[in-house]
């Protein structure tokens, strides 16, 4: 029995309409696995209304249903192909590299450490005075993890402080003696060895660059080292990113996101001083380059090593994470094979027309103009004292640009299905731009802290 063009017309129909059923109540377990009730809602509505024409057309005879039937079809068809079908309109986004270097004493962690009435301070000033002013206002503020500041929480204060000051006990360990035995090895076994013992250890990518001039800093801005110029002559560096819990960020500017930005600091502190030690023991210079303790300027070594692009809020974009990791890097001498530089315009094409994480941060420090030069780089670049000044303001890092940045979803199947659309056409990302505000909000709602947390 044959079956004819009308039936099969029906046929495709009523499936069409059970997979998007499917694929929408799929996505809206997802939702609520993740917590996110707007989106399950949401996926659920459409689930629910987005099959009917396709099946009540499949099943029932009426005096269009052909030119309905095809108008449906084609419209799957056309959905599809800008899906699949690599259309891209990024050929002028270009992949640019700084041409200088940054002094540390110029950002917010080394200006805030500044006192007055000592020679740092009246030096710096003096040579930069308009940054006095915004300076000394942000210090009146409560600080950091501080009990006057507006969002504290004395238990989830306390263990965002005991990371950080585990961190600071890294800090002696992250260069030291290198034993006298060389152990030689092939360039390419040992680089396997370390990519998987450091992800053995809980690090996410892991990617390998030589070391440029412009990865460095200029001069240390801290307080041991402060003014000290950067000598760091090391051939390679060795970056990688540890992942911050989804659940952890979508709770900022409060109390659990930063305690998961210290966790994550540590975590990768750990690593990277485990490594450079192991390096060592292995005859070649190593030093590690962790939260507090830089030498270099960590997202853009992750950039060259191919982990990811700068995007519109100033650090790192992953493809899998988005800015939902922390970094470190390790600098060597041991012979390595770097990775190669893979620029994602597509990356920088979504941070240049989605504009969300300047929608919502509260201190509207991120600019929502197009790339810029800025000192002979092409880049974003966030306006630092606003947000620090908020910073120091709520009492924690806040976080929100991290959370509702589109890219910053949990690594999972559905996610997964959308960035291989953003990646592959420009039309699919604007598309995914749209929706992801549909879906989960333009400012998406911050989730509570869990129960445990709740400490009385």
């Amino acid at each position: 029995m044959s079956i004819s063009n009308f039936e099969l017309l029906d046929l495709l129909l009523i499936l069409s309409g059970i997979a998007i059923f499917v694929f929408f109540i799929y996505a809206a377990i997802v939702s609520l696995i993740e917590k996110e009730k707007k989106a399950a809602s949401n996926f659920i509505l459409i689930g629910l209304i987005a099959p009917v024409p396709f099946l009540l057309t499949g099943f029932y005879v009426f005096q269009y249903q052909p030119l309905v039937s095809i108008v449906l079809l084609s419209s799957i068809f056309i959905l599809l192909m800008i899906y699949f079908l690599p259309i891209r309109f990024t050929s002028k986004v270009r992949d640019i590299s700084p041409e200088g270097r940054i002094d540390e004493r110029d950002i917010m962690f080394s200006r805030r450490k500044l006192e007055e009435d000592t020679e740092n301070f009246k030096d710096y000033y003096s040579k930069n005075p308009d940054k006095l002013k915004i300076d000394s206002k942000i210090n009146r503020n409560p600080g950091l993890l501080k009990p006057a500041s507006g969002n504290y929480d004395p238990f989830m204060g306390s263990s965002a402080d005991a990371s950080f000051d585990t961190v600071d006990l890294l800090s002696p360990h992250v260069d030291g003696k290198i034993s006298s035995r060389k152990i030689s090895s092939n360039p390419n076994s040992i680089t396997k060895y370390i990519k998987n013992w450091s992800k053995k250890l809980g690090a996410l990518d892991v990617g390998i660059t030589e070391l440029k001039e412009y990865h460095k800093y200029s001069n240390r801005g801290r307080e041991n080292n402060y003014g000290d110029k950067v000598v760091l002559d090391h051939k390679f560096a060795i970056a990688f990113t540890v992942e911050m819990n989804h659940m952890a960020i979508r709770s900022g500017p409060y109390y659990p996101t930063v305690m998961e930005s210290a966790q994550q600091y540590l975590a990768a502190g750990a690593i990277a001083v485990q490594l450079a030690k192991f390096i060592r023991q292995l005859g070649f210079p190593a030093r590690a380059h962790i939260d507090g303790n830089y030498e270099l300027i960590c997202p853009l070594v992750a950039k060259d090593a191919g982990l990811g692009e700068i995007g519109r809020m100033g650090i790192l974009m992953t493809p899998k994470y988005g800015p939902r990791v922390r970094l470190a890097v390790v600098t060597t001498d041991i012979p390595l094979i770097v990775d190669s530089r893979s620029f994602a315009p597509d990356v920088i094409d979504f941070c240049d027309n989605c504009n969300k994480c300047a929608v919502n941060c509260p201190a509207n420090a991120i600019s929502y103009s197009n790339r810029k030069n800025i000192n002979g780089v092409t880049r974003w670049q966030i306006n630092q004292e606003s947000c620090y000044d908020f910073w120091t303001k709520c009492g924690t890092d806040c976080g929100r640009c991290l959370s509702d940045c589109p890219y910053s979803h949990p690594n999972n199947l559905l996610h997964s299905i959308v960035r291989f659309g953003i990646r592959n056409s420009t039309i699919f990302s604007r598309i995914a731009m749209v929706l992801d505000d549909i879906i989960y909000g333009k400012k998406p709602a911050i989730q509570s802290p869990p129960d445990w947390m709740k400490v009385n």
